[in-house]
């Protein structure tokens, strides 16, 4: 066997992963562990503090990221569309006519 035949996979199986360490455990052991290196360095001193326009950008990146999925904002969008319509035609049924509602709306305009 020559020393190339082993080939990258490091005596683990091509495909697969095993978590180990850290990412064996499981999601509150790794809170706590994280949140007490949090607590050392804010106590230490080193811990990164975000300015207002770090904390902007970064609002921004993860809306650009999430945006980016067109299906999950299509979503977004039907989910919002259902509640307006289903609020706006009960309000509609109870309270007037089409006619006093385009009245109404075309005041409010006004008054901006």
């Amino acid at each position: 066997m020559s020393v190339g035949a082993k080939g990258s996979s490091g005596g683990q199986k091509s495909g697969g992963t095993s978590k180990r360490g850290f990412a064996a455990m499981d999601a509150q052991k790794q809170r706590e562990i994280a949140s007490m290196g949090g607590r050392a360095a804010h106590e230490k001193g080193t811990a990164h503090e975000f300015t207002s326009e770090e904390a902007r950008r970064a609002g921004q990146k993860g809306g650009e990221a999430v945006s980016r999925n067109r299906e999950h904002m299509a979503a977004i969008g039907r989910k919002g569309g259902e509640s307006s319509s289903s609020s706006r035609g009960s309000v509609s049924a109870k309270s007037g006519s089409s006619e006093q509602h385009a009245k109404a709306g075309s005041q409010s305009h006004k008054n901006r």
